[in-house]
Order: structure tokens, then C-alpha cells, then sequence
């Protein structure tokens, strides 16, 4: 829009001024022959690609690099009109679809690095050229996929600290190349220590708004600031209070982020991932380890599926392997199942091009609940073992499924061995500063960061993550709600998983609790603040279908205490 403002004389029209990011740089961000020019000019390597306007260019080009090719329409988002052409066919419809979308009728036919590892970087540079980068995040689905469409997890596990060097130093260069202003993704695709760079983001993206809440680093508001001619030592660290903006964050724990597709409403629609996205929301989970934060991140998506989902159950080794070799948006579980059956991690790995170290975590879930299966009817075996579950992201009721149990008796069983959830801390910085935000997550530890007050507080818990029929009108519900308790002086925190939210961004509530909406993440939550009041109307039907299980909770709850207090 920036651009075709002024290619149509507008701005210059009304005297307007275009801040941050010069009109330049989304040039040679956007087009993606001039970006493909400005890499070689800094000795970047991008993949083999020419620029094409025409399906018979595109089809001469597919004879010189040959197929499969990755086709990526100028000035478009979220993947929109790209696609993978394996064939000739697929190359004209994709291609002729990429220029129909184009503003500029443009669309790039490049090589194809399908497999290769996808990172991104989210970095920042100010007017006098100070950059650092906020974070590095590693797309546990391989190039190919949408990295809107992929699993991600922040910081990357499987790099070599050499890699991460080599690639957080090729994202500086690229930034001050561009001359950006701001924030802006740089992606790149990376295989045996070689890499390439595929495109950036000349601005704050969804990929902005993940690694923004991953961090607590606040991208757009710092961003904002740069725009209006601060620079990054001049702006300070809200979480902080103490550092300045230039200070790169440093995190502690194990960020995931899985997409939500729209499949359930559309159960006849192709669920094949590709390079355009599919999905309409995405969900983030914190935790300690990769597993815990992998199993908190499904818990999130309500989609009541998880591991063992019975469909995929029923699906046959060959069914489970093509499952496995061709991306759709249940892999995670086909993987899952394929690891229970005795396949190989190998073969998972050479199949699906995934990093065999994510299968080996996803093994660790497996053995896992080996372990819960083979202890469940000896209470003292399983009493042995419950803690390391619960740290590795099970929850109760998964665990009473495997032990054949009420979740009432494991959550007894849990309480009375004094397995407690823990909150810590997201503060940018591992802890190196005291931090004066409130943002919290759970884990299974000895040390707790959370010190509930005594005001009278209230609990508001959100929508969860957007998908049709539960949009961003009900997060702009929980915002106005906290901004009314606020007025009346009463305490205001959230619940919620969403990184794409207002209700999530750090100082919007008095306290944030970045968590799945289900019955146990909620009640340890509302157990552990003792609120005086909890508001379900806010949050769509995710907060609403907790409501009466949740006073049933809280009335046993009440129940015990009275007969304990009778006893004593």
C-alpha cells in the first residue's frame, strides 16, 4: 500500500512522510529481483531463480533448473499465490495464480531447497545503524512448508553454535543492506553447514509477533520508537526498567508454536502444507524442556486431539508413512503413532526431512508413557515417576487415560507428593536483571517467581487461538474488560496462549499467564492466586465451556476445606 501510494504521486501530494523504513528498502525487500540483486552485491547466496511475467517464461526457466521449483509471487503475504510445482501442469496453474496476485505482476521460479533445514532470524536496526538480533527460531518442518504453516520453536536446538553464528552475522549484514528501519524476518534455509537466504520481511510479521512474545522483547512498540527517530540505546527495556533496547534478550526456557487450521469446518479441503498459508491462528507454549513445551503447545490448540489420537491409530503403516512424507496438519500425530508402532527414528527422519532430534523428543514422550502403563496399578511405582511426567508436559487426565484412573485421583495423588506447578518468570534476560514485568509460565520445579498480592484481583480468561467462529473480537472484549476492572481499582490479570493478541502483550494486564485454557492449567492458576473473582463471558466459547467445570471444581474445593476445617 506504502508503494502504490507513491508510485501514484499521493504522498508526495499531501506532503507525507514516510517513517522507519524507507520506500527503498520494501523495494528491495518485496521484488524479488532486486532483492535476489542486492544479495549477490554482499555476497549472500540465494538459490538459482529468475524473475518471470509470463507462464512461458516460467515454463523456459523450469527447463534450465528443472523440477521441483519454488514459485513466489513480489508483494504479497502470508505465501499468497506460491506454491511447489512438481510438474508442468502445476507449474502454469501456480504460476499464472502468483502473477494474478502480484501487484507488480511479478512472480520468482527458483530452485528448490525443499528439505533443508528453515531458521529464522528477528532482527532490529535503528537510523544509526546499531542492530542486534531479538531471536533466532527454528521451524521444526523442513523448507517447503510455510513457516506460518510450521511448527516452530525458539531458540533453535539443532544448531552448532558455528551455524548460529554464521547465520545471526549473514542477518546483520542482510539488515544494514536493506537500510530497514524497525524490525524485520530474515529466513533462511540451511544444510550441512551451507545456506541460503530465501526472503525477508521488510516489516513486523507474524513471525514479529511470535518471537516479540517468546522474548518479552516488545518488537512493535521499540519499532514504533525508531520510527518516530529514537534509537535503540535511547529507548529503555520495559520488562527490564534497567537495560536499554539494544540489549539482545537472552531466554531460558523452550518457546513452541503450532499453527490452527481451519480443517474441522472444512473437512473435504486439502490438508496438505505447502508454501501458502492455510492456517487462520497459531498457539505458543512455554516450557523447560522441548517436550514439555511441545505437549502444553497441543493442550493449547483445542482441538481435542493428542497424542494417540484414535483416528490416526486406526491408519495403517503405509497410510501412517505418507502421512509422515507428505505434510499435513496431523504429521506431528502420524509421527507420534509411527514411534509407538516400533518404527525407526531414522526412517521417520529420512521420511519426513525432520530433524532426527525432534523425533528422538517425541520418542521421550513415547517411552514416557510407556513407563505410566507399565507402573499404573502399583501406586508406589507410579507415585515414582509422576514428577518427571508432569515435567515433561503430561497432563492429569492424559495420565489417568494411560493408568486407567480418575484425573481426581491422579491430581490427589499429585497434591498429596506435594507436586505443585511453578511459575517463572519471562523477563528477556535469563534472569541476569530483576524484572519488573508480570508474565509468567508453568513448569514442574522447586523455586516458584510468582507472588500473589493481596488486592482484590480477578481472573479473565481468554479466546485462545483465533479459527473461525472465534476471532479477534473476543480478545478486544478481554482488553476493555481489563481496562474496566482497572478503573475500579481491582487487580486485572489473563490467561491465554495466543501470541498474535493484545491480551498477551506484557502490559496490558497486571499479571499475564502465558498457558493452555484447560481445565488444569486454569484451576492451578486460579489455586495458586486465590482470586476473588474469575470472568468467563470474554473469551468466546473456549472461556465459556469452562465455566461449569470449573464452579464444580472450585465447589469440591471449598468442600474440602470446610470438612478439613470441621476435622480440626
Amino acid at each position: 500500500m506504502t508503494v502504490e501510494l507513491a508510485e501514484r504521486g499521493v504522498l508526495d501530494k499531501y506532503g507525507v512522510k514516510v517513517l522507519g523504513t524507507p520506500i527503498e528498502a520494501i523495494y528491495n525487500a518485496e521484488e524479488r529481483e532486486r532483492f535476489k540483486r542486492l544479495m549477490q552485491s554482499i555476497n549472500e547466496p540465494v538459490p538459482r531463480s529468475a524473475t518471470v511475467h509470463s507462464v512461458e517464461e516460467a515454463l523456459e526457466v523450469a527447463s534450465e533448473l528443472g523440477f521441483p521449483l519454488i514459485i513466489r509471487p513480489s508483494y504479497t503475504l502470508g505465501g499468497t499465490g506460491g506454491g511447489i510445482a512438481r510438474t508442468k501442469e502445476e507449474l502454469r496453474e501456480i504460476v499464472q495464480h502468483g502473477l494474478n496476485v502480484s501487484r507488480n505482476h511479478e512472480v520468482l521460479v527458483e530452485e528448490s531447497v525443499l528439505g533443508w533445514k528453515e531458521i529464522e532470524y528477528e532482527v532490529m536496526r535503528d537510523a544509526k545503524d546499531t542492530c542486534i538480533t531479538v531471536c533466532n527460531m527454528e521451524n521444526i518442518d523442513p523448507m517447503g512448508i510455510h513457516t506460518g504453516e510450521s511448527i516452530v520453536v525458539a531458540p533453535s536446538q539443532t544448531l552448532t553454535d558455528e551455524e548460529h553464528q554464521m547465520l545471526r552475522t549473514a542477518a546483520l549484514k542482510i539488515i544494514r543492506a536493506l537500510k530497514v528501519e524497525g524490525g524485520c524476518n530474515i529466513q533462511f534455509a540451511l544444510h550441512e553447514g551451507s545456506y541460503r537466504v530465501i526472503e525477508v520481511n521488510p516489516r513486523v510479521s507474524r513471525s514479529s509477533a511470535l518471537a516479540s512474545k517468546a522474548t518479552g522483547y516488545p518488537i512493535a512498540r521499540v519499532a514504533a520508537k525508531i520510527a518516530l527517530g529514537l534509537t535503540l540505546d535511547e529507548i529503555t527495556n520495559r520488562v527490564t526498567g534497567k537495560t536499554p533496547a539494544s540489549f539482545e534478550p537472552a531466554i531460558d526456557y523452550v518457546v513452541v508454536k503450532i499453527p490452527r487450521w481451519p480443517f474441522d469446518k472444512f473437512p473435504e479441503a486439502d490438508r496438505t502444507l505447502t508454501t501458502a498459508m492455510k492456517s487462520t491462528g497459531e498457539v505458543m507454549a512455554i516450557g523447560r524442556t522441548f517436550e514439555e513445551a511441545l505437549q502444553k503447545a497441543i493442550r493449547s490448540l483445542e482441538i481435542d486431539k493428542d497424542f494417540g489420537d484414535a483416528e490416526i491409530a486406526r491408519k495403517s503403516e503405509k497410510e501412517l508413512i505418507k502421512m509422515i512424507e507428505i505434510p499435513n496438519d496431523e504429521r506431528i500425530f502420524a509421527i507420534y503413532e509411527a514411534l509407538r508402532r516400533g518404527i525407526s527414528a531414522d526412517l521417520i527422519a529420512e521420511k519426513s526431512k525432520i530433524d532426527i532430534f525432534f523425533i528422538k523428543k517425541i520418542e521421550n514422550i513415547v517411552k514416557m508413557e510407556e513407563e505410566l502403563r507399565k507402573r499404573a496399578k502399583n501406586d508406589e511405582e507410579l507415585r515414582s515417576i509422576l514428577r518427571k511426567a508432569k515435567r515433561m508436559g503430561f497432563s492429569d487426565e492424559r495420565i489417568a487415560r494411560l493408568t486407567g484412573r480418575s484425573v481426581e485421583e491422579v491430581r490427589e495423588m499429585r497434591r498429596s507428593l506435594r507436586i505443585l506447578p511453578t511459575y517463572k518468570m519471562v523477563d528477556t534476560c535469563a534472569a541476569e536483571f530483576e524484572a519488573e514485568t508480570p508474565y509468567y509460565y508453568s513448569t514442574y520445579e522447586e523455586e516458584c517467581e510468582l507472588h500473589p498480592s493481596k488486592r482484590k484481583k480477578v481472573l479473565i480468561i481468554g479466546a485462545g487461538p483465533i479459527r473461525i467462529g472465534q476471532g479477534i473480537e473476543f480478545d478486544y472484549c478481554t482488553v476493555h474488560a481489563v481496562k474496566a476492572l482497572k478503573e475500579e481499582g481491582i487487580e486485572a490479570h489473563i490467561i491465554n496462549n495466543n501470541p498474535e493478541t493484545v491480551s498477551t502483550d506484557f502490559d496490558t494486564s497486571d499479571k499475564l499467564f502465558f498457558e493452555p485454557l484447560t481445565l488444569e492449567d486454569v484451576l492451578n492458576v486460579i489455586e495458586k492466586e486465590n482470586y476473588d473473582g474469575v470472568l468467563v463471558q470474554f473469551g468466546g466459547q473456549t472461556s465459556v465451556n469452562l465455566a461449569v467445570p470449573l464452579k464444580k471444581c472450585l465447589e469440591r474445593s471449598r468442600a474440602r476445606v470446610e470438612n478439613k476445617n470441621l476435622g480440626d
